[in-house]
């Protein structure tokens, strides 16, 4: 009894190997459904694709893209030249939309018409502003197109940097800014000719301002030191309770502000932001940092605001917010006003509409 038993385990064994160890026959990949579109509206049921794969909605959306929330359900790659789906030769991967939540390995088309990767999770940074949210990507494993270098092609000569800034402190040199520039390629490099020198203009106004024409390095006001610490924070404030006070061309402070630009900037800023004050290229970094990446209490990041045609005065806005504009304090929104008219005359440009907030 005990053989005839392990004879049928041993037959059975063999079947199942039999079956586990069938090889497998190859699958073509889905075909991809119809593009997701921001504008379209989503029931459960409803599928799209986005970034090479198909989606299946599980309840109504309100805009959120695959990949970003729990509405949807992904099912898999998907291969074919469906609009915002394929991931085969045609390329054919969703246009950036500003303001959406893009994940790291997201692949959008920009509108220079190249594609970009998101290396690492942004709320929607223009692909060609940094090169730690976005590099640029080919589908069919060739070279990526470079995009235009700043390096050499800055709209601001080092002559003209020297008549605006005239008593400026030593530590803010023109090659420590040129050398920042790279950081963020689509400063003063988008746009028209016009456009590039007045984003440039409305940079070097504000960190005038905020400098008094770059001659201070650090926040003058030694009482609010400590006070730009937030506890809450998961990291605290390593550097010490003091340690995160206004610094360079854009007088860079708080705990989370030295965190979040260092992030972006590769560099640890949190454990030592003292190097905001004692290297110019970074100390320029962050002053871009903020310009490109942050709307701080306005609406938008005072880049878009100058290639987009929102003119000057969303620039103070995001800068100050109501501490200066709806008549908060209008002498230092004339004062800005003033040095950007500057700055574009010696540009030899004019400073376009919507100067004040």
């Amino acid at each position: 009894m005990r053989q005839r038993v392990l004879s049928v385990l041993a037959a059975v064994a063999a079947t199942l190997a039999f079956v586990i160890f069938l090889p497998a026959t190859s699958a073509s990949a889905a075909t991809c459904a119809t593009g997701w579109s921001s504008s379209a509206v989503y029931v459960g049921g409803d599928s799209a694709s986005y970034n090479g794969h198909n989606w299946s909605a599980k309840w109504w959306t309100q805009g959120e893209a695959p990949g970003t929330s729990d509405v949807w359900a992904d099912l898999g790659g998907c291969d074919g030249s469906s609009p915002g789906g394929g991931s085969g030769a045609n390329c054919d991967y969703p246009a950036w939309a500003a303001g959406t939540w893009y994940n790291a390995g997201a692949i959008v088309r920009y509108t220079n018409g190249n594609l970009y990767r998101a290396e690492h999770e942004n709320p929607g940074y223009d692909p060609v502003i940094s090169t730690w949210y976005w590099q640029p990507y080919s589908c069919d494993g060739g070279t990526p197109p470079t995009d235009p270098p700043s390096d050499g092609s800055f709209v601001v000569s080092e002559a003209q940097f020297n008549q605006m800034f005239p008593n400026r402190n030593s530590f803010y040199t023109y090659n420590g800014l040129t050398a920042a520039l790279s950081a963020y390629p689509g400063f003063a490099n988008t746009g028209s000719d016009t456009v590039k020198r007045q984003e440039a203009a409305a940079f070097l106004a504000n960190v005038s301002h905020e400098t008094g024409g770059l001659v201070h390095i650090v926040e003058q006001n030694t009482a609010n030191y400590p006070h730009y610490c937030d506890a809450n924070q998961p990291y605290g404030c390593p550097a010490g309770q003091a340690a995160y006070y206004g610094r360079g061309p854009i007088q860079l402070s708080w705990n989370f502000n030295y965190k979040a630009a260092g992030d972006a900037l590769g560099i640890d800023l949190l454990n030592n932001p003292n190097l905001v004050q004692t290297d110019s290229a970074i100390s320029w970094k962050t002053a871009l940092w903020y310009w490109n990446t942050q709307s701080g209490p306005g609406t938008m990041t005072p880049h878009n605001a100058m290639v987009n045609g929102f003119g000057f005065g969303e620039t103070i806005r995001s800068i100050n917010g109501s501490i200066e504009c709806n008549g908060g304090n209008p002498g230092q929104v004339q004062s800005r006003i003033n040095l950007y008219q500057s700055f574009t005359s010696i540009l030899g440009t004019t400073p376009g509409s919507n100067l004040s907030c």
